[in-house]
Parts: C-alpha cells; sequence; structure tokens
C-alpha cells in the first residue's frame, strides 16, 4: 500500500482520539458513578476503541517512513499503548478478574474478535536489528568455543563390534531384496492369469446399441457427478468454508506485501539518516546567515528597553538572571504599562516592614482556610461514593500529539513528496529558536557588560564614586546539588569485572540460555463467544486461549518492549503461567523473549543444581543475574516448575534443592526499578502443591491457561496438520476429530500429528488422503487432561486474593466493599 493509505489510518486514529480526549478530559469533573455494570461497559468501550486505535498507529508507524512525522506517531503510540494498560487495570481493579468478555460490546459496535487482537510493534526489534544481530554474533561464539555439552548416554552404553554391525546391516539388506523379489514374482503372476482369461474368453461380442446405451448413461453420470461436485465446492467457498483459489491468489498478494513492507524499513533508516545531516546542515545555515541579524536585532532590543527604563526612573535596570531566562523574560512580558510596574515595584520595596506584618496575617488566613477546608471536604467525600477514573500519565502526551497533527501535518500538502522525505520548513522553524536561545545567552553576556559600563558612567556624571556594580549573572548563589546522605548500597561483587566477562561466564554456565524464535501468533486459540452469557448466570467461565494470548501481550511484551510504557504503568515484575501440560506455558515464555528481544536466563532448580554451590556461590549468582540483566534489558528471568521453589515439602532424594531461591526471590524483585526492564517468569504444573502466601506474593499476575475448547481446538487442528506438511481435503472430517479429542491440549495434538505425518505418509497424500481415523491410535497412548484436573487448578485460583475477591463479589454483587467504595479512594 502507497503511504497515503497508512497517513490515512493515521486520520481516522486522530479523529477518534478526538472523540475520546473530550470524553475522558471533560471541561467539569464528573461524578463518581455506583453502578457496576455502567462502569464496566463504559471502560469495556474505552478498551476497545484504543485497541483500534493502536492497530492503526501500529500499522502507520511500521510503514510511514517520513521522519518527522514518525516522531509524533512514535509519541501517541507510546501514550495509547500505556492508556490502554491503564483502561485494562482499571477492569481488573473493578472485576477483580484478569479476563474479561466484550462479545455484547462487539455486537453493538459491529466488530469481530479479530479487532480487538493486540498487535504487537514491529519497532520492538527493527530499532534494535544492529544489537540483537551483534548479541546473537557474541552467543554463536561462546558456544562454538565451548563445543557439543550435551552427550548421549544412550548412545554411549550401547556399543556394537564392526562384524556385528556389517551382519545386521546383511540381514536387513537381504531382507530388502526378498520383499521385491516376493512384489515383482506377484505382479508377474497376475499378468500370466490376466492373459489366460483373455484368452479363454475370446473376442467380445455386443450389440452396438447396447454398447452406445451404456457409453451413454456412464458418460451422463460422470457429467452429472462433475457439475454436483463443482457446485458443492461453490457453495462451501460462498459460505465460507471452503478456501478457493482466489483467496490462494489473495493469500500470495499478502505475502507480497509483507515483501514490500519489509523495503519500508530499508527505506525509513535512509530517510533517518538524511533528516540527521539535514539538522546539522540547516542550524549551521541558520547560524551563519541570520545569526548576525538575530543578534543585532536583539542588542537593539535590549538597549531601547535600557533607555526606556532610564527616562521612566531615572536610573538603569537590573539584568534578569540566567535563571529566570535572562532577556527572553523581557521580550515576553514587556508591555506599554512598563514603566508604571517599575515604579510599583519601587514603591513595594520601600514597605517591605508593612508587607512583612501582612504576609503574616495572610499566612494565619490561609492556615485557617485550608484548616476549614479539610473539615468541609471530608464529609463531601463520605457523602459520594462510587468508582472515579484514576489520573493518567499518558494522555498528557496523547493530547500533545494530537494537537501536533491537527496543527501540523493534517491539511498539509504532500502532493510533491512522493519520496516523503524530510520537510525543511519545519526544520528551519525549529532550529531557528535553538539558534536565537543560544545568541541570546552570548548577547545576554555582552549587555549585562554594558549595562554594568552605563551605570558606572551615569554614577561619575552625577559626582559619586563609580561602584563596582554587582554582575546579576555572576551571583554567587547557593549549590543546587547539595550532597546528601548516600543511602545503603549492596556491595558490588563484581566490581573488577567487565559485563562482557559476566554474560560469557553465564552463557558457558547455562544459565543465559538461547531462546529459540517463537512468534505470538503461533499461539492458536479462538475467542469466547458465551463469556457474557455465561456471567450474567452466575457461572465464571473459563477463559479461553485468545484471552490467555492478549494477557501476555498486555502483561509482558508491551511493558517490555517500550521504555516510556514501562516506566509510567503500574510496575509488573513477575508473571506466573499455571495450567496443565501441554498447554503452551513454556511457549508463552519464549514468545516474550522473542517479540522483545529479551534476554533469556534459566534459573530452574534442575538447570542451577550443582552451580555455585553454598551461601556466597548463590548470592554471587543472583548479583550475577540482576546486574547482566539490568545493563543489557528487556531481559526475562525464567523460573520452569514455579511451585517446586515454595513447595510444602521437598521430596526425599531430590538433588536439585527446589527451595534455594525461596528467601532470595523477594529480594531481588524489590530491586527492580520503574527503568528496569526485568521480568520474572514463571511456569507451574501443580501450583497447588505448593504454599499460597509466599507464591502469590512473589509472582503478582497468575495467568491460568485452560485446556483448549472446541473451537480452539478446530482451529489448531487445521493449522498444525498444514503446518507439517498435510492437506485438509473432505475425506477428513474435522469437526468429528475434534470432537472426540476433548480433554487433549495442544501438545498432544502436535505429538499426534507428527506421529502420523512422516515422510513416507507425505508423500502418498496424493494417492491416499488423510483421514480422522488415522490421528486416534497416537492419541489413544496420551492421557488426556481429565476435568478434574482442571477444577483443581479452579479452585486453587478462588484461593488467590484475586480469586478471593471476585468470588466475593459475584456473591455479593454491587453492595459489596469491593465495588465503587474502593475505587472511589
Amino acid at each position: 500500500m502507497s503511504h497515503s493509505t497508512y497517513n490515512q489510518f493515521w486520520k481516522e486514529a486522530n479523529s477518534t482520539i478526538n472523540d475520546l480526549l473530550v470524553q475522558e478530559i471533560p471541561a467539569e469533573p464528573l461524578k463518581p458513578e455506583k453502578d457496576r455494570l455502567t462502569v464496566f461497559q463504559k471502560l469495556a468501550t474505552l478498551y476497545i476503541k484504543y485497541v483500534q486505535i493502536f492497530r492503526k498507529l501500529e500499522s502507520s508507524y511500521d510503514q510511514v517512513v517520513h521522519p518527522q512525522k514518525r516522531r509524533i506517531l512514535r509519541q501517541v503510540l507510546d501514550g495509547t499503548m500505556g492508556r490502554l494498560l491503564e483502561v485494562k487495570d482499571e477492569m481488573v481493579n473493578l472485576e477483580f478478574s484478569e479476563f474479561h468478555y466484550f462479545d455484547d460490546i462487539l455486537s453493538d459496535l459491529k466488530l469481530t474478535p479479530n479487532d480487538i487482537e493486540i498487535p504487537i510493534p514491529k519497532y520492538f526489534l527493527h530499532e534494535r536489528k544492529k544489537v540483537l544481530q551483534e548479541r546473537e554474533q557474541v552467543l554463536g561464539k561462546i558456544l562454538a568455543k565451548m563445543g557439543p555439552t550435551v552427550k548421549d548416554s544412550d548412545r554411549e552404553a550401547k556399543k556394537m563390534s564392526l562384524e556385528e554391525a556389517i551382519r545386521l546391516v546383511q540381514i536387513h539388506e537381504r531382507a530388502r531384496q526378498g520383499r521385491l523379489r516376493a512384489k515383482f514374482m506377484r505382479e508377474i503372476r497376475l499378468e500370466e492369469e490376466r492373459e489366460k482369461l483373455a484368452a479363454q474368453r475370446g473376442a467380445p461380442t455386443l450389440d452396438p446399441d447396447v454398447a452406445a446405451t451404456r457409453i451413454q448413461k456412464i458418460w451422463k453420470g460422470f457429467i452429472q457427478r462433475k457439475v454436483t461436485r463443482r457446485e458443492r465446492e461453490e457453495e462451501m467457498v460462498f459460505i465460507g468454508m471452503v478456501c478457493d483459489g482466489f483467496r490462494n491468489l489473495l493469500c500470495l498478494l499478502v505475502f507480497k506485501m509483507h515483501i514490500s513492507c519489509s523495503n519500508a524499513g530499508k527505506k525509513s533508516i535512509q530517510n533517518e539518516v538524511e533528516y540527521q545531516q539535514a539538522l546539522v546542515t540547516i542550524k549551521e545555515k541558520i547560524r551563519q546567515v541570520e545569526g548576525p541579524d538575530i543578534k543585532e536585532t536583539m542588542q537593539d532590543q535590549i538597549r531601547q528597553w535600557f533607555i526606556e527604563c532610564r527616562d521612566a526612573t531615572g536610573k538603569f535596570p537590573d539584568y534578569p538572571d540566567e535563571e529566570d531566562g535572562g532577556s527572553s523574560l523581557l521580550f515576553k512580558e514587556k508591555t506599554p504599562e512598563e514603566a508604571t510596574e517599575l515604579k510599583e515595584k519601587e514603591e513595594e520595596k520601600g514597605k517591605k516592614k508593612g508587607k512583612k506584618g501582612k504576609k503574616s496575617g495572610k499566612k494565619s488566613g490561609k492556615k485557617k482556610k485550608g484548616k476549614n477546608s479539610k473539615l468541609i471536604s471530608s464529609p463531601s467525600q463520605e457523602e459520594e461514593p462510587g468508582w472515579k477514573m484514576q489520573e493518567s500519565k499518558f494522555l498528557p502526551a496523547v493530547s500533545e500529539a494530537h494537537n501536533n497533527y491537527e496543527s501540523v501535518w493534517r491539511n498539509r500538502d504532500e502532493a510533491a513528496n512522493f519520496q516523503q522525505k524530510h520537510d525543511g520548513v519545519l526544520i528551519k522553524e525549529d532550529k531557528r529558536v535553538e539558534v536565537e536561545s543560544e545568541i541570546r545567552i552570548q548577547v545576554d553576556e555582552l549587555m549585562r557588560e554594558e549595562l554594568n559600563n552605563l551605570k558606572m558612567a551615569l554614577d561619575r556624571d552625577k559626582g559619586k564614586k563609580g561602584k563596582k556594580g554587582k554582575k546579576s549573572g555572576k551571583k554567587k548563589g547557593k549549590k543546587s546539588g547539595k550532597k546528601g546522605k548516600k543511602g545503603k548500597k549492596d556491595k558490588d561483587l563484581t566490581a573488577d569485572r567487565t559485563i562482557e566477562s559476566l554474560y560469557e561466564e553465564m552463557v558457558q554456565q547455562g544459565v543465559l540460555v538461547k531462546c529459540p524464535q517463537v512468534w505470538l501468533q503461533d499461539f492458536i486459540g479462538d475467542y469466547s463467544y458465551l463469556g457474557t452469557t455465561l456471567r450474567q448466570a452466575d457461572i465464571e467461565p473459563m477463559p479461553s486461549l485468545s484471552d490467555v494470548r492478549q494477557l501476555v501481550a498486555l502483561y509482558g511484551i508491551l511493558p517490555l518492549g517500550s521504555q516510556v510504557v514501562h516506566e509510567n504503568i503500574p510496575q509488573i515484575k513477575s508473571l506466573l503461567l499455571a495450567g496443565p501440560r501441554g498447554v503452551g506455558k513454556k511457549m508463552l515464555m519464549k514468545s516474550i523473549c522473542t517479540e522483545t528481544g529479551a534476554n533469556l536466563f534459566d534459573l530452574t532448580a534442575q538447570n542451577i543444581a550443582g552451580k555455585y554451590p553454598g551461601k556466597s556461590g548463590l548470592a554471587m549468582l543472583i548479583h550475577m543475574v540482576t546486574k547482566v540483566a539490568k545493563q543489557l534489558q528487556p531481559s526475562v528471568i525464567f523460573i520452569g516448575e514455579a511451585e517446586k521453589t515454595f513447595i510444602k515439602k521437598a521430596p526425599k532424594g531430590d538433588k536439585t534443592d527446589p527451595k534455594r531461591l525461596k528467601k532470595d526471590l523477594p529480594k531481588v524483585l524489590k530491586g527492580f526499578k520503574p527503568e528496569d526492564r526485568v521480568l520474572l517468569v514463571g511456569t507451574s504444573l501443580a501450583p497447588f502443591d505448593s504454599e499460597l502466601k509466599p507464591f502469590v506474593k512473589t509472582y503478582e499476575k497468575i495467568v491460568l491457561i485452560p485446556r483448549p475448547d472446541y473451537a480452539s481446538r478446530y482451529i489448531l487442528w487445521k493449522h498444525v496438520i498444514t503446518a507439517h506438511g498435510g492437506i485438509i481435503t473432505t475425506h477428513i472430517d474435522v469437526s468429528s476429530l475434534t470432537k472426540i479429542t476433548d480433554g487433549y491440549t495442544q501438545g498432544h495434538i502436535v505429538e499426534a500429528v507428527k506421529y502420523i505425518l512422516s515422510e513416507r505418509r507425505i508423500s502418498q497424500l496424493p494417492k491416499k488422503p488423510l483421514t480422522a481415523v488415522e490421528f486416534i491410535s497416537p492419541l489413544a497412548r496420551i492421557d488426556p487432561i481429565y476435568k478434574e484436573e482442571e477444577e483443581a487448578f479452579k479452585s486453587w485460583f478462588g484461593k488467590t486474593p484475586l480469586g478471593k475477591k471476585r468470588a466475593k463479589l459475584a456473591k455479593g454483587g454491587d453492595d459489596e466493599e469491593g465495588g465503587g467504595e474502593k475505587k472511589g479512594k
């Protein structure tokens, strides 16, 4: 698509932002809302609209190559991301649930679930492309030095002599030749039997009319079946159940569009380089060409001010300090009534004593007013309980970028700027201000000296001794940077070592791991279409895989990818992914690392067993991990089987020492500041085996991953079969296969497909299509996830603080304490 298309996306997004700003920044303060359902409808609508804005802005920022537009787009994109997370946090605090259902609102707005899918900004990786490539090279070199560390114990155990190996090969070769010989002899025997039968029958005799009738009958049947098959296929294509050739062509066009989109990144880099060069050259040109005139004009204005003040007061004024802005302060506040103001200032100086008394009286009055206001305001707050939106940290940035777009880019004609190069006129406007501020500093120094000389000359004319005037610009002010008492800092155990050496050591020890590329979009799952209906019936539904995917994007990927967002939202330091085996917990963790380009530190008990022994060794390990993670952020610290860290009773004979990090993990999380983009991610198969309080206290956000429902399994079967080389035809009943695999997870389905779709079976697909029966035998060997196990996860989550609040809200409704009163604080 052309740049005009993405400019249109930007325009539409700004139009929606304009409507939302009117709603979110009202002229008069809104009254607290008491109806919980009304509040949720308002927040959900806000959330959906911000997601739509986010999708448009993300695609625009990815493809717009104009360097000046990209800066405004980046500002509003980060602001929208942050505001989206703030609205999500408001909904969580309102409903006491991480999962929300908008199916009724989507139907009212005539949207599909795909319209509220959270996009992952591509600039997370594109802007760090060089850094990531260098890191890959360094990691590859370290791993190459180490060589193959993993040894196959089974191969070492099975040893075979040369004679035995030759004998085994000979046996298999003779068997292969025997099978081929038998096959050829069978074909020869069948051919001989056919020839004997043909010889016994003799020449066929048939009436020509009967033969013609039979041919016509067979031909008409063949033609009619062909027409019927074509009509059935056309009907299935029309209702969207089968992909036709046009859609395949459309997929090819989409693929080509992705290639052209990747070229836009190279063009934007080139335009950015030219823009940076233009900033320097245009600024230098303005300084050389317009600088002397600007300097002369400033000096004339300041001299004129000197004369006017002397004529009005009889003496020269004091020059403003640099801290106050210098002469720029004069030009801003200069008015025709300046002389009278100066006289009033002089009169005020003579009445200092009187003023002090008044000030003290005013202060006492103010104090009384403050006390009265507190007394008056407290009952009003009690009288109006309810929900009120918290103050946003991102709306000012969004508003500023929106105003910038409206004033500069909305009506700007760019028909001639086909290559989307930088705009020199805008650069001149910005750089002229910078040059003026730089020249003003020089002019202020010169004019201060000139003012002092004028004052000395005036004193000499009056017959007074020339007193040295105090240079206002060189006041011996108090040093602003007072040395405060340094707080207690942790000792740096590796002060004498570089980050590179620590990085290499952690890779060699297997603590810093190379993360395979896994994208979040590969986590397949459909939307829950009955969530609102079930909640209205007082039934808490299990979240869908689409909801899980969105939560991982909101809590894991967006804060780690953007520094601005991470510093201003409520900090999320840890994330727990809990669910039965095979639901994709590690896959989601790897997708967080892949989408953000984060380093992966594996602190699983099995991985660090025997490494850095003792208390001092553990302290060194934690120090190295936190130091490298903060220096090379974003980073993910991964702990597999996280429940074992807080297990009630460790099993006997477990040499991994799973409770090794129990005391140190909370300390590590406390050390993470808002500017540190580091996330602790834990995965758990059995969270109910751990001590609840310390476990929940360590992991702030808990994402419960259920087994896939019918809709998710239906999409999953099609995707996995196609991804592994299979072909979906009418011979395979995907619906029945989805029905009978209730309870099986994504991992089970992938395992069954890999088992069936071998190279030999893929080669037979043109002659022997896939059937649903083939997948039953490998699935029969796998134990599914029964409903009791899923209920155990659900009951455990009900014991967590958020689960308790949710249960209390479900029982008591809006009258409970967790309602609007808490939110209205």
